[in-house]
């Protein structure tokens, strides 16, 4: 990996030549040598604004315009929560998805896209970019779906729900009607909720007819483009079924074998980018929306602490119990957990404290 700090000198004399590259004047696709089809999962927002468009704009600058992508919108190439199979099939070359949406097939998707039993996103990526985490990522999508995967897009942590009905206590939860996925579907069903999956094109209607009470998707910020604060009065926080979030880039493995070694370490280091730029942007915009929805009428409510406590708890039992009959889900959890421990003191030096 270009971002990989033992292949140092290969990405600097790669990042002059991207620094050449982007002084070019900027190709297009008609002009390129290769044209990627990309489908995603996203009719628009940040997830399509700073994740595929934004790999497509990096990609075609790095390249000096060799390269180019073309991104469709969910649903145009295929199902928005089947990103994954459109690639396998070979009706897109690429796709833009958030690995947890294939959870059914094999839940150690979610490791990788984030649960409730996962670390913050600082530790994420430095478990995905230092400690291991983009290799095993990239060996398993290879071996469990025959699809070339790596990093593209990654939120702090989300919104718990937009909701149409207050949720602060495990009671709370009992029945309510609320749009998620991956593992959170069991654990919900288990804190008493009655979960459901629908994409994300539908989630605004369902919650203006009232057919759910709560819907989670991204994190404040994000949650702004789509609208849900107009058809909701409560924004739940923190978001304990999702404390980060990667999303992926999956690229059918003929269209990636094509390619030269030094095409695959562009496309390897525009995701990179793209992927960090995502985080930085999300982090400085989130900061800035709670008053974006107090100034809309919405109330912003806290978790108390018990489901927060409960929620962490029920994701570190789930995991372990996948782990049981999952080799794959055992050892990528077995290089979570050690990565985990190696940090365990990081909040004693990286953190100060000081007064309120």
């Amino acid at each position: 990996m270009l971002h990989d700090s033992k292949r140092g000198l290969k990405g600097l004399a790669l990042a002059a030549a991207f620094a050449a590259a982007a002084a070019l004047p900027g190709g297009d696709a008609a002009a390129a040598e290769k044209t990627f089809r990309m489908a995603t999962g996203w009719s628009g927002g940040p997830l399509m604004e700073i994740g595929a468009q934004a790999f497509a704009d990096n990609l075609e600058t790095m390249s000096g315009g060799r390269l180019a992508v073309e991104v469709f919108p969910g649903g145009t190439l295929g199902p928005a929560l089947k990103v994954s199979e459109t690639v396998q099939q070979g009706i897109a070359d690429m796709g833009h998805t958030w690995p947890g949406y294939d959870w059914g097939a094999d839940p150690t998707t979610v490791l990788f896209g984030g649960y409730a039993g996962s670390f913050d996103t600082e530790r994420m990526l430095h478990w995905l970019y230092r400690g291991g985490g983009v290799e095993l990522w990239e060996e398993w999508r290879r071996e469990q779906f025959q699809l070339v995967a790596m990093p593209l897009f990654i939120r702090t942590a989300e919104v718990f729900l937009h909701s149409r009905k207050p949720v602060k206590t495990l009671e709370d939860l009992k029945g309510l009607k609320l749009r998620t996925a991956g593992a959170w579907l069991e654990m919900a069903r288990d804190m008493g909720a009655a979960p459901v999956t629908t994409p994300g094109g539908e989630v605004y209607t369902a919650l203006e007819r009232g057919t759910i009470d709560a819907t989670e998707w991204g994190t404040l910020w994000e949650d702004i483009s789509p609208g849900f604060h107009r058809v909701t009065k409560y924004v739940i926080i923190p978001g304990v079924h999702q404390p980060t979030a990667p999303f992926e880039l999956v690229i059918n493995p003929k269209v990636w074998d094509e390619l030269s070694e030094e095409d695959q370490a562009i496309v390897r280091q525009a995701a990179f980018v793209t992927t960090m730029n995502s985080w930085l942007t999300i982090g400085q915009e989130d900061a800035k929306a709670l008053a974006f929805y107090r100034e809309e009428g919405n109330e912003i409510i806290e978790l108390a602490p018990e489901v927060q406590y409960k929620a962490h708890e029920m994701g570190i039992k789930w995991a372990e119990k996948q782990a049981e009959g999952n080799e794959w889900f055992a050892r990528v959890l077995e290089s979570q957990l050690a990565f985990e421990d190696l940090w365990k003191d990081a909040s004693r030096y990286r953190n100060v404290q000081r007064a309120e």
